[in-house]
Protein backbone atom coordinates (compact mmCIF):
# COMPACT_ATOMS: atom_id res chain seq x y z
CA UNK A 1 0.00 0.00 0.00
CA UNK A 2 2.79 2.38 0.75
CA UNK A 3 6.22 2.73 -1.26
CA UNK A 4 9.17 2.48 0.15
CA UNK A 5 9.88 6.41 -1.15
CA UNK A 6 6.43 7.31 0.25
CA UNK A 7 7.57 5.69 3.82
CA UNK A 8 10.61 7.35 3.68
CA UNK A 9 8.95 10.66 2.94
CA UNK A 10 6.41 10.18 6.21
CA UNK A 11 9.44 9.61 8.45
CA UNK A 12 10.96 12.28 7.72
CA UNK A 13 8.10 14.32 8.86
CA UNK A 14 7.61 12.58 11.88
CA UNK A 15 5.53 9.45 11.07
CA UNK A 16 5.82 5.98 12.39
CA UNK A 17 4.77 3.62 10.37
CA UNK A 18 2.94 0.62 11.95
CA UNK A 19 2.16 -2.39 9.66
CA UNK A 20 -0.17 -1.94 6.56
CA UNK A 21 -1.63 0.94 6.99
CA UNK A 22 -1.60 2.63 10.91
CA UNK A 23 1.03 5.50 11.82
CA UNK A 24 1.80 7.41 14.96
CA UNK A 25 3.42 10.88 15.19
CA UNK A 26 4.55 12.16 18.54
CA UNK A 27 3.11 15.76 18.83
CA UNK A 28 4.37 19.00 19.75
CA UNK A 29 2.55 19.17 22.68
CA UNK A 30 3.86 15.50 23.90
CA UNK A 31 7.22 16.93 23.72
CA UNK A 32 6.36 19.99 25.57
CA UNK A 33 4.27 18.00 28.31
CA UNK A 34 7.00 15.99 28.54
CA UNK A 35 9.80 19.12 29.16
CA UNK A 36 6.71 20.69 31.68
CA UNK A 37 6.83 23.59 29.29
CA UNK A 38 3.32 23.41 27.94
CA UNK A 39 0.71 21.29 27.10
CA UNK A 40 -2.11 20.11 25.02
CA UNK A 41 -5.89 22.08 25.04
CA UNK A 42 -7.55 18.40 25.21
CA UNK A 43 -5.20 18.64 28.43
CA UNK A 44 -6.53 21.94 28.90
CA UNK A 45 -10.40 21.20 28.16
CA UNK A 46 -10.93 17.53 29.09
CA UNK A 47 -8.11 16.76 31.37
CA UNK A 48 -5.96 14.23 28.95
CA UNK A 49 -2.00 13.78 30.02
CA UNK A 50 -0.31 15.34 26.92
CA UNK A 51 2.90 12.99 27.20
CA UNK A 52 0.64 9.99 27.90
CA UNK A 53 -1.05 10.52 24.75
CA UNK A 54 -0.69 8.62 21.08
CA UNK A 55 -1.69 10.59 18.01
CA UNK A 56 -2.15 7.93 15.25
CA UNK A 57 -4.37 6.81 12.34
CA UNK A 58 -5.88 3.19 12.06
CA UNK A 59 -6.03 4.19 8.42
CA UNK A 60 -3.09 6.23 7.02
CA UNK A 61 -3.77 6.52 2.90
CA UNK A 62 -7.97 6.57 3.18
CA UNK A 63 -9.58 9.42 3.51
CA UNK A 64 -13.40 10.15 0.72
CA UNK A 65 -12.26 13.61 1.40
CA UNK A 66 -9.57 16.25 0.38
CA UNK A 67 -9.99 19.22 2.20
CA UNK A 68 -7.93 22.53 1.53
CA UNK A 69 -6.33 23.19 4.68
CA UNK A 70 -5.45 18.81 5.43
CA UNK A 71 -1.64 18.79 6.16
CA UNK A 72 -1.27 15.32 3.94
CA UNK A 73 -0.60 14.88 0.22
CA UNK A 74 -4.07 14.68 -0.54
CA UNK A 75 -3.31 13.51 -4.24
CA UNK A 76 -2.67 10.22 -1.99
CA UNK A 77 -5.66 9.23 -1.13
CA UNK A 78 -7.74 6.13 -1.04
CA UNK A 79 -11.18 6.53 -0.80
CA UNK A 80 -12.39 3.11 -0.31
CA UNK A 81 -10.69 0.57 1.30
CA UNK A 82 -8.34 -1.87 -0.23
CA UNK A 83 -5.86 -4.06 0.97
CA UNK A 84 -4.73 -5.95 3.82
CA UNK A 85 -6.75 -4.98 7.50
CA UNK A 86 -4.49 -5.58 10.39
CA UNK A 87 -5.61 -6.85 13.30
CA UNK A 88 -6.69 -4.16 16.46
CA UNK A 89 -4.28 -6.04 19.15
CA UNK A 90 -1.60 -5.86 16.39
CA UNK A 91 -1.97 -2.07 15.78
CA UNK A 92 -2.32 -0.91 19.36
CA UNK A 93 0.63 -3.01 20.23
CA UNK A 94 2.43 -1.40 16.86
CA UNK A 95 1.86 1.97 17.97
CA UNK A 96 2.71 1.84 21.96
CA UNK A 97 6.09 0.37 20.50
CA UNK A 98 6.64 2.71 18.10
CA UNK A 99 5.51 5.58 20.54
CA UNK A 100 7.83 4.55 23.01
CA UNK A 101 10.83 3.93 20.91
CA UNK A 102 10.48 7.67 19.35
CA UNK A 103 10.59 9.14 22.93
CA UNK A 104 13.37 7.12 24.08
CA UNK A 105 15.76 10.32 22.82
CA UNK A 106 13.96 12.09 25.42
CA UNK A 107 16.31 10.23 27.65
CA UNK A 108 19.43 11.46 27.94
CA UNK A 109 17.68 15.05 27.30
CA UNK A 110 18.80 17.40 30.42
CA UNK A 111 15.18 19.63 30.11
CA UNK A 112 12.98 16.45 30.48
CA UNK A 113 10.86 16.36 33.33
CA UNK A 114 12.16 12.85 34.64
CA UNK A 115 8.66 11.54 36.27
CA UNK A 116 6.90 12.95 33.24
CA UNK A 117 8.93 11.07 30.75
CA UNK A 118 8.56 7.43 32.46
CA UNK A 119 4.92 8.06 32.51
CA UNK A 120 5.07 8.84 28.87
CA UNK A 121 6.35 5.09 28.14
CA UNK A 122 3.09 3.95 29.92
CA UNK A 123 0.79 5.65 27.40
CA UNK A 124 -2.76 5.99 28.81
CA UNK A 125 -4.76 8.06 25.91
CA UNK A 126 -5.26 6.85 21.88
CA UNK A 127 -6.00 10.35 19.93
CA UNK A 128 -7.21 8.74 16.74
CA UNK A 129 -6.79 11.60 14.49
CA UNK A 130 -3.64 12.20 12.91
CA UNK A 131 -4.56 11.21 8.90
CA UNK A 132 -6.97 9.32 6.73
CA UNK A 133 -10.74 8.77 7.69
CA UNK A 134 -10.95 6.08 10.69
CA UNK A 135 -14.36 5.44 10.44
CA UNK A 136 -13.13 3.77 6.72
CA UNK A 137 -11.19 0.96 8.99
CA UNK A 138 -13.17 -1.80 9.04
CA UNK A 139 -12.47 -2.93 12.26
CA UNK A 140 -12.93 0.10 13.83
CA UNK A 141 -15.48 -0.80 16.97
CA UNK A 142 -12.77 -3.82 17.97
CA UNK A 143 -10.10 -1.62 17.92
CA UNK A 144 -12.03 0.81 20.62
CA UNK A 145 -12.53 -2.45 22.29
CA UNK A 146 -8.61 -3.57 22.39
CA UNK A 147 -8.02 -0.02 24.18
CA UNK A 148 -11.06 -0.23 26.59
CA UNK A 149 -9.69 -3.66 27.68
CA UNK A 150 -5.74 -1.95 28.26
CA UNK A 151 -7.96 0.92 30.42
CA UNK A 152 -6.94 3.46 27.44
CA UNK A 153 -9.18 6.28 26.80
CA UNK A 154 -9.70 7.15 23.12
CA UNK A 155 -11.16 10.79 20.89
CA UNK A 156 -12.16 9.68 17.60
CA UNK A 157 -11.74 12.51 15.26
CA UNK A 158 -14.14 11.85 12.05
CA UNK A 159 -15.45 13.84 9.07
CA UNK A 160 -18.66 12.18 9.38
CA UNK A 161 -19.09 10.40 5.93
CA UNK A 162 -19.58 6.99 7.57
CA UNK A 163 -22.65 7.21 9.35
CA UNK A 164 -22.89 3.38 8.93
CA UNK A 165 -20.13 3.11 10.83
CA UNK A 166 -20.58 5.73 13.36
CA UNK A 167 -24.21 3.09 14.08
CA UNK A 168 -21.46 0.44 14.96
CA UNK A 169 -19.81 2.12 17.44
CA UNK A 170 -22.60 3.38 19.51
CA UNK A 171 -22.23 -0.19 21.18
CA UNK A 172 -18.76 0.35 21.54
CA UNK A 173 -18.53 4.13 22.29
CA UNK A 174 -15.11 5.68 22.58
CA UNK A 175 -14.41 7.77 25.32
CA UNK A 176 -15.57 10.83 23.08
CA UNK A 177 -16.19 11.49 20.02
CA UNK A 178 -16.25 14.78 17.37
CA UNK A 179 -17.57 15.14 14.21
CA UNK A 180 -15.86 17.95 12.23
CA UNK A 181 -18.36 20.14 10.43
CA UNK A 182 -16.25 21.35 8.01
CA UNK A 183 -18.49 24.82 6.31
CA UNK A 184 -22.06 25.96 7.17
CA UNK A 185 -23.89 24.92 3.95
CA UNK A 186 -23.23 22.25 1.46
CA UNK A 187 -22.04 24.49 -1.44
CA UNK A 188 -18.92 25.72 1.01
CA UNK A 189 -18.81 22.12 2.33
CA UNK A 190 -17.56 20.93 -1.70
CA UNK A 191 -15.22 24.08 -2.30
CA UNK A 192 -13.45 23.21 0.96
CA UNK A 193 -13.36 19.28 1.00
CA UNK A 194 -13.59 18.21 -2.65
CA UNK A 195 -15.58 15.11 -1.43
CA UNK A 196 -14.42 12.10 -3.46
CA UNK A 197 -17.61 10.78 -2.64
CA UNK A 198 -21.45 12.15 -4.08
CA UNK A 199 -23.63 12.62 -0.77
CA UNK A 200 -20.93 13.57 1.67
CA UNK A 201 -22.80 16.92 3.01
CA UNK A 202 -26.35 14.56 3.38
CA UNK A 203 -23.73 11.91 5.22
CA UNK A 204 -22.49 14.46 7.37
CA UNK A 205 -25.71 15.44 9.04
CA UNK A 206 -26.81 12.09 9.05
CA UNK A 207 -23.77 11.52 11.68
CA UNK A 208 -24.98 14.47 13.47
CA UNK A 209 -27.74 13.28 13.98
CA UNK A 210 -26.88 10.60 15.97
CA UNK A 211 -24.44 12.29 17.74
CA UNK A 212 -26.71 12.32 20.85
CA UNK A 213 -26.50 8.19 21.23
CA UNK A 214 -22.58 8.75 22.74
CA UNK A 215 -21.99 9.88 26.11
CA UNK A 216 -19.37 12.78 24.81
CA UNK A 217 -19.43 14.93 21.79
CA UNK A 218 -17.72 17.30 20.32
CA UNK A 219 -18.60 19.15 16.97
CA UNK A 220 -15.18 20.58 15.57
CA UNK A 221 -15.16 23.53 13.66
CA UNK A 222 -11.75 23.86 11.63
CA UNK A 223 -11.90 27.52 10.74
CA UNK A 224 -9.80 29.23 7.76
CA UNK A 225 -9.83 32.43 6.91
CA UNK A 226 -11.51 33.83 3.97
CA UNK A 227 -12.84 30.18 3.23
CA UNK A 228 -14.87 28.54 6.04
CA UNK A 229 -14.78 31.37 8.57
CA UNK A 230 -17.91 32.45 7.43
CA UNK A 231 -21.77 32.44 8.38
CA UNK A 232 -21.29 32.09 12.37
CA UNK A 233 -25.09 32.13 12.34
CA UNK A 234 -25.64 28.82 10.23
CA UNK A 235 -22.72 27.37 12.38
CA UNK A 236 -24.50 27.84 15.25
CA UNK A 237 -28.02 26.59 13.53
CA UNK A 238 -26.88 23.30 13.48
CA UNK A 239 -24.92 23.14 16.80
CA UNK A 240 -28.29 24.22 18.10
CA UNK A 241 -30.11 21.42 15.97
CA UNK A 242 -27.75 18.26 16.83
CA UNK A 243 -27.63 19.25 20.67
CA UNK A 244 -23.36 18.12 21.19
CA UNK A 245 -22.20 17.99 24.68
CA UNK A 246 -19.43 20.68 23.11
CA UNK A 247 -18.53 22.80 20.31
CA UNK A 248 -14.96 23.17 19.58
CA UNK A 249 -13.66 26.43 17.28
CA UNK A 250 -10.09 25.95 16.13
CA UNK A 251 -7.58 27.89 13.82
CA UNK A 252 -6.68 26.29 11.48
CA UNK A 253 -2.95 26.14 11.19
CA UNK A 254 -0.82 26.49 8.65
CA UNK A 255 1.32 23.31 8.14
CA UNK A 256 2.29 20.55 5.58
CA UNK A 257 1.00 20.34 1.97
CA UNK A 258 -1.29 22.68 3.28
CA UNK A 259 1.00 25.35 2.79
CA UNK A 260 1.09 24.30 -0.89
CA UNK A 261 -2.81 24.89 -1.44
CA UNK A 262 -3.25 28.14 1.09
CA UNK A 263 -1.12 31.74 2.77
CA UNK A 264 -0.67 31.69 6.04
CA UNK A 265 -3.41 34.74 6.37
CA UNK A 266 -5.47 32.24 6.22
CA UNK A 267 -4.65 31.28 9.67
CA UNK A 268 -6.97 33.22 11.93
CA UNK A 269 -5.37 34.82 14.94
CA UNK A 270 -7.03 33.30 18.50
CA UNK A 271 -8.20 36.74 18.68
CA UNK A 272 -10.70 36.25 15.76
CA UNK A 273 -11.28 32.37 16.40
CA UNK A 274 -12.88 34.17 19.91
CA UNK A 275 -14.72 36.92 18.03
CA UNK A 276 -16.60 33.89 15.93
CA UNK A 277 -16.76 31.40 18.79
CA UNK A 278 -19.05 34.55 20.13
CA UNK A 279 -21.31 34.72 17.10
CA UNK A 280 -22.01 31.35 17.57
CA UNK A 281 -22.76 31.57 21.49
CA UNK A 282 -24.83 34.30 20.57
CA UNK A 283 -27.19 32.32 18.19
CA UNK A 284 -26.87 28.54 19.51
CA UNK A 285 -27.17 29.18 23.11
CA UNK A 286 -24.17 27.67 23.79
CA UNK A 287 -21.73 30.09 25.68
CA UNK A 288 -18.12 29.96 26.24
CA UNK A 289 -16.71 28.27 28.98
CA UNK A 290 -12.35 27.71 28.04
CA UNK A 291 -9.82 28.76 25.64
CA UNK A 292 -6.36 27.86 24.94
CA UNK A 293 -4.51 30.71 23.52
CA UNK A 294 -1.75 29.02 22.30
CA UNK A 295 -3.66 26.52 20.41
CA UNK A 296 -5.83 29.04 18.71
CA UNK A 297 -9.11 27.00 19.92
CA UNK A 298 -12.12 27.74 22.19
CA UNK A 299 -14.68 25.41 23.83
CA UNK A 300 -18.27 26.14 23.63
CA UNK A 301 -20.63 23.80 25.70
CA UNK A 302 -24.17 24.08 26.49
CA UNK A 303 -24.01 23.50 30.39
CA UNK A 304 -20.99 24.34 32.50
CA UNK A 305 -20.22 20.46 32.83
CA UNK A 306 -17.83 20.85 35.69
CA UNK A 307 -16.94 17.52 35.43
CA UNK A 308 -15.69 17.76 31.58
CA UNK A 309 -12.42 16.72 32.61
CA UNK A 310 -11.47 12.82 32.88
CA UNK A 311 -9.84 11.04 35.53
CA UNK A 312 -7.10 9.41 35.91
Amino acid sequence: MLSKQRIKDLEKQGYRIVGDHSAIKVCLWTKKSIRKEDVCYKKTFYGINSHRCVQMTPCLPFCDQRCVWCWRDIDFTFPKWKGEIDNPKDIVDGCIKAQIKYLQGFRGNQKKDKQNFEESLKPIHFAISLSGEPTLYPKLPQLIDELKKRKITSFLVTNGTKPSMLRKLIKHQPTQLYITLPAPDKENYIKCCSPLIKDGWEKINESLLILNKFKRSVIRLTLVKDMNMINPEMYASLIKKYKPMFAECKAYVWVGYSRERLNIENMPLHSEIKEFAKKIAKYSGYKIIDEKKESRVVLLAKNDYKDRKLKF
